[in-house]
Parts: structure tokens; sequence; C-alpha cells
């Protein structure tokens, strides 16, 4: 096996120490422009599985396709739970690290030890009737984003039938704040500052910590409430199927739902749209997607540009072999998709003109702990791209796409913006509906669309209601509002 380079000289295989390998930082301004450069360097110096700095603390990021299965699928000799991480034992992580807010709290994705499977099978009996295309609950969250969608669209056109907007700001970001605050049942408007501190928590910036406070405060009133008084929501069926949960876990609970259906199905959303309007996707996009397939173009999207690049950490059971290292028990092991996906032993086998993607990827990870709200959050970014594409006669970028600004966490990278130049379609359109096959339609199957009737769009949410209801929002997206040109 070919050796790799470490601090100037020949790595002996297994010889290694995280802590005395000097690791060069991984979120650097590269990262935050070029990050597939960075893999690439960093995978010619070591191989599949690198030391890097993060945010002043040592960890292996794992960055080929092999050793990220091997690592997402066996969760005993891997496993989540901080309590694994030794340096975290020993006392050897800053107190003020950025990225403890999002890291301790202890929620589904986190956690480790024997509570992790009860708690894992309440997720997926609370999530099914929003995940199962048969159940009311999908149909009517189906709806409601749809509506959610015409009433971003309907603001956004009183800057006029053509203009400039930032699908962003204006579309991507507000909408899974919407549908979030449906799933969770907030009341009101509530959930609008709720949103705003989980994307500050997800940046890891400054204000990550106080954000953090601040936004488990709310959840857990929202959890005390819906103890009080359960409704037809995700907290009141999580509660239902493990009524053992306590105020505080039941809103580490809900920060996590919160979190995946926010900023992962924005940055989904903003995603799918550049490569459905600046072509990037091959085989006629369009076509594909008055077909129905927005699912399987949504699929070959994430190859390319996954939300969530990397996973939280998972920790070493014992010492371990993995690329060309000996990864140490208790060492944190980073997952990333984006830089497996870029694996030549993986990529090379995927053919651009396919009009079929591979299932392969690892965008909602892979394994026993494969994201539970994979479905759900396809379901949402799907229904959003369908009425976006439906609702505009044209978009087109107002950048070109290699000069769109982007923004990198440790855990995802997306757009900052979404400068577009659009053209409203004339007469707006009902939402579609579908035929009883394509409710049953699994991920990626074409849905069969019925052609739309020719209505006022959301009649029955006018977007002065919806001031009412979402105030803060509305006030915000109201002010981005660009009239003219």
């Amino acid at each position: 096996m070919e050796s790799h380079l470490v601090d100037g000289g020949p790595a002996e295989l297994g010889g290694a120490r995280l802590e005395d390998l000097d690791p060069q930082p991984l979120l650097t301004r590269d990262y935050e422009t070029r990050p597939a450069l960075v893999y690439e360097r960093l995978r010619e110096r070591h191989g599949p599985v690198a030391p890097v700095d993060l945010l002043g603390v040592p960890a292996w990021l794992v960055l080929g396709y092999r050793e990220s299965l091997q690592v997402l699928q066996d969760d005993p000799a891997w496993p989540k739970g901080l309590e694994n991480w030794r340096a975290r034992t020993e006392g050897r992580v800053p107190a003020d690290w950025p990225l403890a807010p999002s890291l301790e709290v202890n929620h589904v994705l986190i956690q480790g030890g024997s509570g992790y499977r009860t708690l894992r099978t309440a997720w997926d009996a609370a999530l099914r009737p929003f995940q199962d295309p048969r159940q009311p609950q999908t149909k009517r969250l189906r709806a409601a984003v749809t509506s959610y969608a015409d009433e971003l669209i309907t603001l956004l056109g009183q800057g006029g039938g053509t203009g400039h907007a930032d699908l962003s700001a204006q579309f991507s970001r507000p909408l899974p704040l919407m549908a979030a605050s449906h799933l969770l049942g907030f009341p009101d408007a509530q959930g609008d500052d709720a949103l705003m501190d989980m994307w500050r928590v997800l940046d890891a910036g400054p204000d990550a910590e106080p954000a953090l406070g601040r936004l488990l405060e709310t959840l857990a009133e929202l959890a005390a409430a819906k103890i009080r008084e359960p409704g037809d929501d995700f907290p009141s069926l999580l509660l239902a199927a493990h009524p053992d949960l306590s105020v505080d876990e039941l809103a580490r609970e809900l920060f996590m739902l919160l979190g995946m259906t926010s900023d992962h199905v924005g940055i989904l959303i903003s995603n799918t749209v550049v490569e459905v309007i600046s072509g990037e996707v091959d085989g006629g996009v369009r076509t594909v997607l008055s077909a129905g397939m927005v699912r399987e173009t949504m699929n070959r999207v994430v190859m390319r540009k996954p939300p969530l690049v990397n996973f939280v950490p998972r920790f070493a059971a014992q010492d371990t072999r993995l690329g060309e290292y000996t990864i140490r028990a208790g060492d944190p092991v980073w997952v990333s998709s984006s830089a497996a996906h870029a694996d030549p032993l993986f990529a090379g086998q995927m053919t651009p003109g396919s009009t079929i993607s591979s299932r392969a990827h690892l965008s909602w990870g892979a394994g026993p702990r494969q994201c539970p709200a994979r479905e759900l959050a396809s379901t949402i970014a799907a229904a959003g791209v369908s009425r976006l594409i439906e609702r505009f006669a044209h978009l087109e970028l107002a950048l070109p796409v290699d000069q769109l600004p982007w923004r990198s966490s440790p855990f995802m990278r997306g757009l900052r913006s979404l400068p577009v130049r659009y053209e409203l379609a004339a007469p707006a359109v009902s939402p579609v509906s579908r035929t009883p096959d394509a409710e049953t339609a699994g991920d990626g199957d074409a849905e069969t669309v019925e052609p739309a009737r020719e209505t006022a769009p959301s009649e029955a949410t006018a977007p002065d209601q919806a001031a009412k209801r979402r105030s803060s929002l509305w006030r915000y997206l109201t002010g981005l509002i660009r009239t003219g040109g």
C-alpha cells in the first residue's frame, strides 16, 4: 500500500497518534470556497482518512466512500455519544469550543448507549404518519407545504410579475420553517424565532451558545404544552410512543427535528433549484420535472452537493485500523459525505449522463442510524421545488454558477443567497392533484400529475392573513421584496 506523508515524512502504518500529528485546520477560506480541493489535498497526503483540526480540536476526517460505509454501518465498533470521547473525558476539549452547543444536546442523532434503541423506535413510530404517502398526515403536510410555497411566491410577486429575488432568503429558508411549525404544532408565530436560533446554532458562530439557550427554552415550553394537551402533531405522537420522556428530553428531540426540517431542507431546495435552472443536471431536467420526477432529480443533486457534508462524530470503541492509520479507542471520527461522494473509487462509477441516478449516496447516512426523517425532508423539499417550477414562467440565475456565494459550517454547506431573475406564470395554478398510484409511489418513482386548474393561488391563505400568524417572519420577508426591474 502506498505510504503518505505526515509532517514531511512517511507515516508508519498504525504508528501515529492523533495528538502527535499536528493536524492542519479544516475550516479554512479554501474550505469555504473550494471544499473539493481541500478534500483532494487531504486524500493525496493521507489517503482515505486524514487528521484535521476542527476549531482547535483534533479529529479524524473520513474521506473514502468504503471507509465511510465501514464506520456508518458498524454501530458497535463506531458508537455515537460524547461519553465515548477520550479527549473530552480527560478535559482536553476547550469549554468554549464553538461546536459544543450543537453536540451537547443529547437527542436521537447524538445519543449513544442503551437508551438509543427505545428512542429510535419511538421516533420511527411518531414519524410514520408523516412519511407514509397513504396516511392523511402526509397528505395534509404536502398540501400545507404547497400552500406555504404559494404564500411565499405570492408575497415575492408583490415586487412585480418580473424582477429580481433571492430565492434562498425569500423561499428556500422560510419554507421549511413553515413546515416545521406545522409538524411541531407551534401556536401562531412562535416558531419564527426558534428557527432563526436554529440557524445560528448550526452555523456555529459566536452567538451559537445564547441562541441554543433561547431555542431550548422555547422548545421546552412547547413540550410542556403538548404533554398537557396532545394533538395530531409530531411531539404528541412521540410522547404517545415514548411516554417516559420528560419535558427537557422531549425538547431535545424537537430540537433535532427542527434542525433537520430547516437548514437541511432549505439547502436541498436551493441546490435543486440551481441545478434545474442552470442545466447542470444532464438529461433535460425540465422535461424530467414535467414528468413528475422531482425526487429523482433531488437524488442526483445530493450526489453532487449534499447539504449535510459532515456527520456528527462517532468514536472508536477500540483501536481500529481505518484507511492507513490506526484510530485509537476514544478518538473522534467525522464521516464526510461530500468527500466520500468525490472519492475516485466511488465517483468513477457514476455515469454523468444517466437518467437514473445511483441510490448509493450517503446524504442521509447509512446503516442502522440512517436519518429517521429522510422521507419527511424529501417530501417537503419535493413539494417546494415542484410548486416553484409551476408558479414561475421563467427563472434564471442572476450570477454565473461559479460565482454564487456559499456558506460552510462544520456540518452543512449551502448558498448564502440565490439571486435570480424571474417571471411569474399567469394565470397561477392551484396545487396539483395526484393519482392514487402516485400517492403510494416510493422515493424516486415518477409522480403522475393531473392538469392543474387555473385558479388564484392559495385563496384560503392570503399573505395578509399569514402576516398576522407569522408576523416576525413576514416583516422580514416583506423587507426583502425588490420592486422594479
